[in-house]
């Protein structure tokens, strides 16, 4: 379109009009950016539900005595392949990596596990407490292919205790987990635990895995070849060969009676606690730092690869793996968007909270500041209070009241303002009545007391 300089028109002004009606035609034929593939935004009419789940972990944990930590979201590259492993499918396939400006080769985390290690050795804060007991929560990121409850951009709550091995602790993390799953109501949560033993029979299971599948290598599709030659234990994930793995060597033969033995303390543990675990000797994890314990909470409403909540284990060997001093470690990781998802289903999540307990507004425009300060008044209270300042109709106002879920109205008009008073409406009884503004805070408090 040209846009002629008219007579008596300034150049600026004209490239200005020039510039609106451009940036006007090309937001009509943009298309709407959406958010990237993998993510999802939480809206505010999930929000409460979220934050339950979160607040309701954070509670659990610390009744255990775990304190909150938080790690950065990215750290150096190098980290993540020394701990979860360079052959793993995480660090092959699945890490979103770059560089920064030094050149230097960083990632966004794919698990919390390594970061906290690193934080908490490093800041030498075993040193002080021992074991150091942590939670956290917050976004992991994997390029795997976005479906129901897994996303490229994922949540966890998660714990580490971090400092000591034995069984009772392996069964306290166990635990952890549990209570939270019975805080949130959620049934039909199976425990799936199995040993990985000691590094040593880790080994030994490796190579009884290997020498079980080199017979079959023609068959097994490239990726899995190429697990029998990195990552043996990933074979038994492969789908198309399910036959083949359930025909394999078990950990359980490759273990030693010192690994047997603690695995036999962590199910008596469990018995004690009165929770429910089903051994499951194709259990192995994904990651390369476990040892012993390992366990999965399963799910009977969830099918295929994405039937777990989460999961953790013992990690004894991460420490020294990362060049900190040898530290034995255990804990857990739960998919804060899976669990949600189960938590819909069951009818157990609660409902979108009210967005203000009070509306407060004013009749015209003129009494707005008398509002704003009834409005300031109930907040200082505790009380949640939107001041509408629009310039519609009252009527229409007191109908946008619905819409907030709000009990309580607040009216100024001409003759309140020049009262110092308001005019208070309950609107569950359909009454009102006029107060002062000296009596607002205590008026609107017990109606909101009564209609709970």
């Amino acid at each position: 379109m040209n846009t002629p300089l008219r007579r008596g028109s300034s150049l600026s002004s004209s490239l200005a009009l020039h510039s609106d009606v451009n940036a006007r035609h090309s937001r009509s034929l943009m298309p709407a950016i959406a958010a990237p593939r993998g993510t999802k935004d939480i809206l505010p009419v999930d929000a409460t539900a979220w934050r339950w789940l979160l607040e309701t972990h954070r509670e659990v944990a610390e009744s255990f005595g775990y304190r909150y930590i938080e790690t950065p979201i990215y750290e150096h590259t190098e980290l993540f392949a020394r701990a979860v492993g360079t052959e793993t499918d995480i660090v092959e396939k699945q890490m979103f990596t770059f560089e920064d400006r030094g050149g230097r080769s960083l990632a966004l985390r794919p698990e919390g596990t390594a970061g906290v290690m690193r934080a908490v050795l490093g800041a030498r804060l075993d040193q002080a407490i021992n074991p150091v007991r942590v939670h956290y929560q917050g976004p992991m990121f994997r390029a795997e292919r976005p479906q129901a409850g897994r996303q490229h951009q994922f949540t966890q709550v998660a714990i580490e205790c971090i400092g000591e091995r034995s069984p009772h602790l392996d069964v306290e993390t166990i635990e952890m987990a549990w209570r939270f799953f019975q805080r949130l109501a959620i049934t039909g949560v199976h425990l799936q635990i199995n040993s990985l033993g000691s590094p040593e029979d880790r080994r030994r299971y490796r190579a009884a895995l290997v020498a079980y599948y080199e017979p079959f290598r023609a068959r097994l599709d490239d990726d899995c070849k190429r697990r029998l030659d990195t990552n043996p234990l990933r074979l038994l994930d492969c789908k198309k060969d399910a036959d083949l793995a359930a025909q394999a060597p078990i950990a359980w033969d490759s273990l030693d009676e010192a690994s047997r033995q603690f695995f036999r303390d962590v199910q008596a543990g469990l018995a004690a606690a009165g929770i429910e675990a089903t051994v499951n000797p194709r259990l192995v994890r994904g990651l390369d730092y476990y040892t012993d314990t390992v366990f999965e909470f399963w799910h009977e409403h969830l099918h295929g690869a994405q039937n777990a909540l989460g999961g953790g284990g013992r990690y004894d060997g991460l420490a020294a793996v990362l060049g900190l001093p040898d530290t034995p470690a255990t804990g857990y990781a739960l998919g804060v968007e899976r669990i949600s998802l189960i938590a819909r289903e069951l009818g157990v999540a609660p409902d979108a909270a009210p967005v203000a307990e009070v509306l407060v507004c004013s009749i015209e425009p003129a009494q707005s500041g008398d509002a704003a300060r009834a409005a300031r008044l109930i907040r200082r209270a505790g009380m949640r209070a939107v001041l509408d300042v629009s310039d519609r109709r009252l009527d229409r106002k007191l109908r946008a009241a619905d819409k907030l879920v709000a009990k309580v109205a607040v009216i100024v008009g001409e003759a309140e303002a020049a009262a110092a008073s308001v005019v208070v409406r309950d609107l569950t009884a359909r009454s009102q009545q006029t107060v002062t503004e000296a009596d607002l805070q205590e008026t609107v408090t017990r109606l909101l007391m009564v209609d709970e």
